[in-house]
């Protein structure tokens, strides 16, 4: 019943996902201005009448967004965009993720174990190839503005190490924490903190900031739940954010902006900003990045925030809504993407936002339960790990979307468009439902009790 419900929820959300994802490239078109004379007359003052009505009616049906709709012919139009077969290429992502997901069924997770740190090494060896392009120029590796993070496996699909470097990471660490107990010891982390920090420094030398932030989450949660104590890792965390103000100075000046922006939002701290050259420069580097802030840096952040609440309570409905149907000028970075949850709530309201999260929640508890009835500590650390990693990328993705937080590039698992993501939180739920039909019988001592 428990595996049922894990796996009913997760195809759930990937169908909700290919939906919305067909919705973006094909978004309704469904207003328009009925008036023959328009279509057949000529005459340029009573097109131009019928037009500006055309746009009044847009604006009176959508309040608050101010943008222009196009017309053509007398019609509101939606033309098709890059989006459009988008939503194919995801089904075939999904399929190939069901088939890992399968594969990962056909034996025992615990034999995973002994290979952990081999597969874990060789996604390292990948994320280290990608450095190498830095300086050799290697044919298989794909660069987009600087950034390398993906190989190139033909047929214009790419392949991400960094996703699949989560799951090793969790089966490494979990088969190194098993049956350990030096870690309760302060010193005994240092294991556990290397295992993490190789490939922290070489996901954030990619760049990839949201992947980086999201491993520390998951040793913590991992660390914790294998018996480490509280007050050193609070110990870690203090160090951790005395020494934050000098790794700021070592960011990048748009990973300190995504995070500035943040604080931006804010009336109060922009126009203190404004007013004071000194705090901008510590928040943005280049003071003049304030003018332009709303319409460049930030305009992804503020436009999510709109996109969502436009919905309302049930939203425009499937396909519908000023950021779907006037693409041309409400344009939404990155919306099958990072920011998808902006498109269900902008489609489906809060109640379509709440059914997600309903479902994540539904999902998270699964593993959870799954983690607590399974007597193996590999297999229960590797199911802890797996929702640590689940719940922190949907807590940080939502977030960015509210802006509460940054927008790191944090996919929201199952549903955001993306192979290697979703190939990946597939074999995630894959090995989920392995450790539940693998219960080994102990009559020792329950694990991690001290």
């Amino acid at each position: 019943m428990l595996r049922c419900c894990l796996l009913v929820a997760s195809m759930l959300l990937v169908t909700i996902g290919i939906v919305t994802i067909y919705a973006i490239g094909h978004p309704a078109n469904e207003l328009r201005i009925e008036n023959e004379e328009l279509r057949n007359n000529g005459n340029n003052s009573g097109t131009q009448e019928r037009k500006d009505a055309g746009t009044q009616e847009y604006k009176d049906n959508h309040p608050g967004l101010t943008a222009t709709p196009p017309l053509k012919g007398g019609e509101l139009t939606a033309k098709p965009n890059k989006y459009s077969n988008k939503w194919k290429k995801q089904l075939a992502f999904v399929g190939v993720g069901l088939v890992c997901l399968v594969l990962v069924n056909l034996f025992s997770y615990q034999r995973l174990g002994p290979i952990s740190y081999g597969l874990y090494a060789v996604v390292l060896i990948l994320l280290a190839l990608l450095l190498v392009d830095r300086v050799i120029d290697l044919p298989f590796v794909k660069e987009r503005f600087g950034i390398r993070r993906w190989f190139k496996i033909g047929f214009g699909f790419l392949i991400q190490p960094s996703e699949f470097c989560k799951i090793t990471y969790v089966l490494a660490l979990a088969w190194y924490l098993r049956f350990r107990s030096n870690f309760r010891e302060f010193w005994g982390l240092v294991g556990p903190f290397a295992l993490t920090l190789l490939a922290m420094v070489l996901i954030l030398l990619e760049p990839d900031l949201g992947t980086t932030l999201l491993l520390m989450p998951v040793l913590f949660t991992m660390l914790f739940v294998a018996g480490a104590k509280v007050k050193h890792l609070a110990i870690i965390l203090f160090i951790g954010l005395a020494v934050s103000p000098i790794l700021w100075q070592f960011m990048k000046p748009y990973q300190r902006m995504r995070i500035s922006s943040v604080l931006l939002q804010n009336k109060k701290i922009m126009r203190a900003a404004k007013n004071n050259e000194k705090l901008a420069k510590i928040l943005v580097g280049d003071p003049d990045k304030l003018r332009t802030w709303k319409r460049a840096d930030g305009y992804q952040l503020l436009h999510a925030k709109r996109a969502i609440a436009s919905g309302g309570l049930t939203g425009y409905g499937f396909g519908k809504g000023p950021y779907l149907q006037n693409q041309t000028y409400l344009k939404l970075p990155e919306a099958d993407n990072d920011l998808i949850f902006a498109m269900i709530g902008h489609q489906f309201g809060i109640l379509g936002c709440g059914t997600v999260i309903l479902l994540y929640i539904l999902l998270i508890a699964c593993a959870i339960e799954l983690a607590w009835l399974n007597t193996d500590p590999f297999g229960r650390l590797v199911a802890v790990g797996i929702a640590a990693m689940f719940a922190v990328q949907i807590l940080v993705n939502i977030g960015m979307v509210l802006g509460m937080m940054p927008i790191t590039g944090l996919t929201l698992p199952l549903v955001s468009y993306g192979g290697s993501s979703m190939v990946a939180n597939l074999i995630a739920i894959g090995l989920l439902n392995n450790i539940g039909r693998h219960r080994p019988f102990s009559v020792a001592k329950k694990p991690f009790e001290y």
